[in-house]
């Protein structure tokens, strides 16, 4: 299904850009510097001085709606002297483009999604669903490294069918592997359907096209089935270590029974 280029000249249209941070924005500390702002469960609203609206996600992700760039770079840095720590550069940006047309029912057509008409409610949940978006692709980074790491230690210990005496270090890399997964269940934990798209029909039917959309669905399961693979493949390594290393305790102790009784012997 596509639509004329023509009817895309005649709708008006709408942008969202979303960029997203490694760290996460704590909406009741974020408040008190955004005295201007809305507060709600999922987000900060406010509209920015130069033009368009501005939503804060706990996340780690800022979307712009109707905002110039120069309006971006602004806000950006403003976030970035209320949060110092946040990483620089940005992590991911997304871009969405909304058309209207009051004949239109809510459709993702050629990556633009038509309505008949946005609203605040509508525009809040499109924002989020776009900042989720942006998020996501920053946490299937850091899992994807966390899956290839530990396929390399999978592949050593189908090697060697052992592992490294030292596991000091993948005691290091278990705790940072455990870190990382409770963090990304919580910000997946976050990434719930809003409350507004369970009371609005309407906006329930844009939530979905959007995370269809943006395949948010089979991301979510992917990255928890990559979690699982990654908690699983470590208690089966950290075993293998475990064992090992009772062996050579076992080992040492055959070792001093030995060396007592050639020493008994010998006086």
């Amino acid at each position: 299904m596509s639509r004329s280029d023509t009817a895309r000249s005649r709708a008006a249209t709408h942008s969202f850009h979303a960029a997203a941070f490694v760290e996460n924005l704590p909406l009741r500390d974020m408040s008190t510097a955004y005295p201007e702002s809305r507060r709600t469960p999922h987000y900060l609203h406010y509209r920015a001085e130069g033009g368009g609206e501005v939503f804060l996600c706990p996340f780690g992700a800022i979307v712009f709606l109707d905002a110039p760039a120069s309006v971006r770079e602004q806000e950006i840095a403003r976030l970035r002297r209320v949060r110092p720590e946040l990483t620089s550069p940005t992590v991911i940006n997304e871009q969405f483009t909304v058309l209207l047309d009051p004949n239109a029912p809510p459709d993702v057509v050629d990556g633009a999604l038509w309505l008949d008409r946005l609203t605040p409610e509508r525009a809040s949940i499109i924002a989020m669903t776009v900042g989720q978006s942006a998020a996501m692709e920053y946490y299937e980074r850091i899992v994807d490294e966390m899956f290839s790491r530990t396929d390399r230690l999978v592949d050593r210990l189908e090697r060697r069918g052992s592992v490294s005496w030292s596991i000091r270090p993948l005691h290091r890399f278990i705790g940072a592997a455990v870190g990382t997964r409770n963090e990304v269940l919580t910000i997946l934990h976050l990434l719930d359907k809003p409350d507004e798209a369970w009371e609005d029909p309407g906006i329930d039917r844009i939530y979905e096209e959007l995370r269809a959309e943006f395949d948010l669905g089979d991301r979510y399961q992917a990255l928890e089935m990559k979690l699982r693979s990654i908690q699983e493949a470590l208690e089966l390594v950290l075993d293998v270590a475990r064992d090992r290393r009772l062996v050579l305790l076992e080992a040492s102790i055959v070792v001093l029974i030995v060396m007592e009784i050639v020493l008994s012997l010998m006086r």
